[in-house]
């Protein structure tokens, strides 16, 4: 809810002009458009995340979708396709459910978007809160069977928790180097702090 930075998202402490940005991204332009979160990844926010996560409270994904949603309000009416950030087969295997992909599929129910279940594939491993850009990078591509289908496409992108920006970033540049016309990143929960 405003006041927040038009392309983060990073909500301002103080009454800012529409259209605003923040320093951290200023600084260091995102390759995405816009990102939107639902709440911040501390106190119950991350409780909330973690439950879902890590505790396999899958029956909250209705919820989280509507609130996703919600929060992308701004950004899924441009979206022609919708798309989850893939996990790694072996965290995949021991998580036994891809978060990204039931919050998705959650969000896509109401959306004119088509949605790309398996869009991206995660070529490599990464840490699991990428700290660097250097750790993501190029470790995503795009599904040889969707090759062509996103040219000139607005993508909305979906992940549970935006930290550093690394793995959307990584994500997104995959998206746009195979010719999508702007990715814009919906998540259930940000931190302020893109060192977190």
């Amino acid at each position: 809810m405003a006041p927040l930075c038009a392309c983060c998202g990073t909500p301002f402490e103080i009454e800012v002009e529409p259209g605003s940005l923040c320093g951290a991204w200023l600084r260091a332009p995102p390759a995405f458009g816009r990102a939107r979160a639902v709440v911040l990844y501390k106190n119950v926010g991350r409780d909330l995340v973690l439950a879902f996560k890590m505790a396999d409270r899958t029956w909250i994904v209705p919820s989280l979708g509507a609130w996703m949603a919600r929060a992308g309000r701004e950004v899924l009416p441009d979206a022609d396709i919708i798309a989850p950030v893939p996990l790694f087969r072996w965290r995949l295997l021991a998580r036994r459910f891809n978060q990204s992909v039931l919050l998705g599929a959650a969000l896509s129910r109401d959306a004119d978007a088509v949605w790309m279940p398996d869009l991206l594939q995660r070529a490599r491993a990464t840490k699991s809160q990428a700290r660097f850009s250097a750790n993501a990078r190029g470790a995503f591509r795009l599904c040889k069977q969707h090759s062509g289908a996103i040219v000139g496409k607005s993508i909305v992108l979906v992940d549970d928790v935006i930290t550093t920006g690394a793995t959307v970033d990584a994500c997104v540049r995959a998206l746009l180097k195979d010719g999508a016309r702007s990715v814009d990143v919906l998540t259930l929960a940000r931190t302020l702090d893109r060192s977190a």
